[in-house]
């Protein structure tokens, strides 16, 4: 004890690897501890070869620095022969939570037990003491936040730098190896396999950790994966599910009806596209009923089996479901069946006399100038200038623009290497024609993208669902108003965001607040702080939020 060898020895356990360049650890070095013989030199509190003269030197130091015949907590690394404060104390604590004693000193028979067990030379013992100074509620477990004491505790007794990133790396990798069953602790035998684990089955031949079974690794990524985004996993398979049965519903439905004869599996896709679209549109106006998903979140169970936070990415994933759906509806119609029904033949179009006329229509326009038609082709305009202003790029106007071009100074026009005469000329014309048409186009986007671009255009969605309901009414071949189910798909979702709608109305113009003071916070705080007084009733509650409108700025944008 004492000597700088015994100090290197003390808790060796699982040596972090330094960091590779431009990341942190990956891996850990077990070349120190891939046998048991290693594992105990590794865990060596005290050198096995100066017991009996350590507790001499030990027992000399009681003598010389108790105070009323007791060894203080703070002295107790110093006495058996470590200069690692953090770790000593750790040790003690241990030591003297294992023989039920309270306080910060203790007496000599006291020590002679402490020195007892930390120089006792079997793995077990020494193994099972390691394991107690991380366990310090003694529940025999071992959590992720005490492996990480473990790291620390190794790093400092060996005299290791190690940062807060590289001891968190190390316990995800400890974590995953060794916690096989997900449970979120490690008990005493995972710590010994991780000592006792021979060389040959973590290392490959170039000298790098291999992993044993792939497949399970696999395995454990899905598991983890799944236990973090289970509600959204679920919640997606199941508009999924919906999407997909409803297509093959209605693809199904008119692969046995005349007009395939005729269209083809035109219709077929034409008809599934159409039937997700309705069931999209419906959908997608509930994740924005920001009021109705608090009540569900708060109020329900099902706030536990629902990401309602993920409301806006769920949002954007309908829209998606949504294109696709139009893509498939008008692509058919405009491009197979339109065509084949132009072309068919009169014996063809004799079973199409009940849905489209007597008289087959002569040419392709007359499908896009009936209500059918316009009021199609109207939706797809909007709803591609909506989702186009919609997406990140044109909504934080992230999109590259052309730049001008700098106009040469008049030195340089005067170079005898520039082009002479009208050549000359025409190519600044052209130079000077380019730069005001960026300049046109520039403050085009400036003015037609952004937030509130999106936010106005994204109201056209009132015309895109009056005329869903007029498209879903005058169908070609639906003409039994009982089958038309376009209003049975949108009316509770209306509703729900019309009441929705008035609720915020309602709260803005009822709960009106006054503005006391307006006070802006210069740098470095860049702050605005607004005082308001408390509208009448209100009540506070965690968690609650306001919205502000700036009436100066945006009359709608709150």
């Amino acid at each position: 004890p004492g000597s700088r060898s015994a100090a290197r020895k003390t808790a060796r356990f699982a040596e972090p690897v330094p960091a590779p360049c431009g990341g942190g650890p990956s891996r850990l070095d077990r070349s120190m501890s891939s046998a048991p013989a290693q594992a105990l030199e590794g865990l060596k509190f005290i050198s096995e070869t100066d017991v009996s003269d350590g507790w001499t030197r030990a027992a000399g130091f009681f003598d010389s620095n108790s105070q009323n015949d007791l060894l203080p907590r703070s002295m107790f690394g110093e006495c058996i022969g470590t200069k690692e404060v953090a770790f000593a104390g750790e040790l003690f604590d241990t030591l003297a939570r294992r023989r039920g004693i309270s306080g910060d000193s203790i007496d000599k028979a006291e020590l002679r037990e402490f020195w007892d067990q930390i120089s006792d030379p079997s793995f077990k013992s020494r193994l099972q003491l390691f394991f107690d100074m991380v366990d310090k509620n003694a529940d025999g477990r071992i959590s992720d936040v005490e492996v990480k004491q473990i790291i620390t505790l190794s790093a400092s007794a060996n005299h290791l730098t190690i940062t807060a990133q590289q001891s968190e790396e190390y316990v995800k990798l400890i974590m995953e190896e060794l916690d096989l069953h997900g449970r979120g602790y490690l008990e005493l035998h995972s710590l010994e396999m991780l000592l006792l684990k021979p060389l040959s089955e973590t290392m490959t031949k170039g000298g790098k950790l291999a992993e044993p079974n792939w497949h399970k690794q696999l395995y454990r990524r899905a598991r983890y994966f799944l236990k973090d985004n289970w509600r959204r996993c679920w919640v997606m398979l199941l508009w999924l599910s919906i999407c997909a049965g409803l297509f093959a519903w209605k693809f199904m439905q008119y692969r046995h009806r005349a007009v395939f004869k005729v269209m083809g599996y035109c219709v077929c896709v034409a008809k599934g596209g159409a039937e997700t679209l309705k069931f999209n549109m419906a959908l997608t106006l509930l994740p924005v009923c920001r009021n109705t998903i608090t009540w569900l979140r708060s109020r329900t169970t099902l706030g536990r089996f629902v990401p309602s936070n993920d409301n806006l990415n769920f949002h954007k994933m309908i829209a998606v479901g949504i294109s696709v759906g139009a893509g498939l509806h008008i692509i058919s119609h405009l491009t197979c069946d339109f065509p084949r029904l132009v072309h068919a033949t009169d014996d063809e179009y004799e079973p199409m006399k009940p849905f489209f006329g007597d008289v087959k229509p002569p040419n392709y326009w007359w499908f896009l100038k009936g209500t059918e038609g316009w009021t199609g082709l109207v939706m797809l305009v909007l709803m591609a200038i909506t989702f186009t202003l919609a997406t990140g790029r044109f909504r934080k106007r992230e999109l590259r623009r052309p730049k001008t071009k700098k106009s040469k100074s008049l030195v340089e026009s005067k170079n005898p290497n520039s082009l002479p005469g009208l050549l000359g000329r025409l190519t600044r014309s052209v130079s000077a024609s380019h730069n005001r048409l960026t300049m046109l186009i520039n403050a085009s986007f400036n003015r037609f993208t952004g937030y509130n671009a999106f936010l106005y255009t994204h109201h056209l969605f009132v015309i895109v669902y009056a005329l869903l309901i007029v498209h879903g009414h005058f169908l070609y071949l639906i003409k039994k108003w009982q089958k038309k189910t376009t209003c049975m798909y949108l009316t509770v979702p209306i509703v729900v965001y019309a009441c929705e709608r008035l609720t915020r109305t309602l709260r803005s113009r009822v709960r009106l607040v006054e503005k006391i003071k307006v006070a802006v916070h210069p740098h470095p705080a860049s702050l605005l702080s607004l005082h308001m007084s408390k509208p009448e009733g209100f009540r506070f509650k965690g968690g609650q939020y306001i919205f502000i409108k700036c009436p100066d700025v945006s009359k709608f944008e709150w």
